[in-house]
């Protein structure tokens, strides 16, 4: 892994200030924006994995990158739609509980037990919660991965190609994801001073470093298959 040629390649496109900052405008249209951008950045990760040259795709195709941007948004959704659906368990089973435990009555044994219980299941619950985000931030970057590489939705939501592939590369996924998850939140800050609106282009960028870090960690995951 180049962990340091997905933040420099980006500006060696000559014209990478006018290509990333109409990713910026775009994303200021709600919903469809993003979706258009995220396909704009899967095509960047094809041509890494593809070993093609690294210049910032041209904003030519709005409707191929409308399509493969909505396929990701559904790989996305697809792999966090168990947060989803663990976090509303969460959420009615607390305050199911609570509602009971007030009931009860604080100052009741019955009420304190029940207090209790709440409690003790908020936490466990909490803990599953980030289990399960965790899994989902693992899975989401092999999967889009084998849709940037193949074009096939139904490649990237077979989950068992999908484990195959972090198995093979879990070490630079994993480290690809921390390096993300520290830099991201800097990025955005340091955008925001700009009026907010610099929020936006340094997401278009970080989407752009992601899909070169993702799109290395694949190819060495499928070379380590083939070994």
């Amino acid at each position: 892994m180049n962990y340091g040629r997905a933040f420099s390649y980006i500006t060696e496109d000559p014209e990478w200030l006018k290509k990333v900052g109409i990713a910026m405008l775009v994303m200021l249209i709600p919903v469809i924006g993003q979706i258009v951008v995220f396909g704009w950045t899967l095509e960047m990760m094809r041509r890494v994995i593809n070993d093609e040259p690294e210049t910032l795709p041209d904003w030519d195709d709005f409707g191929k990158y409308l399509g493969n941007g909505f396929k990701e948004f559904v790989v996305r959704l697809v792999y966090a739609l168990p947060i989803v659906l663990f976090y509303c368990c969460y959420f009615v089973s607390f305050l199911g509980l609570t509602a009971v435990a007030g009931n009860a009555g604080s100052d009741s044994d019955a009420g304190q037990a029940l207090g209790g219980v709440a409690l003790f299941s908020m936490i466990c619950l909490y803990c599953g919660l980030f289990v399960f985000i965790l899994v989902a931030a693992l899975l989401t970057p092999p999967a889009t991965g084998i849709l940037a590489a193949t074009g096939e939705l139904g490649a990237a939501l077979r989950i068992g190609n999908v484990f195959a592939l972090l198995r093979a590369a879990v070490g630079p996924y994993l480290l690809s994801l921390l390096i993300l998850a520290l830099v991201a939140p800097l990025a955005s800050s340091i955008g925001s001073i700009a009026c907010g609106i610099g929020a936006f282009f340094a997401l278009s960028y970080i989407l752009l470093v992601s899909a070169h870090l993702f799109g290395q960690a694949y190819k060495i995951a499928k070379s380590t298959q083939s070994a």
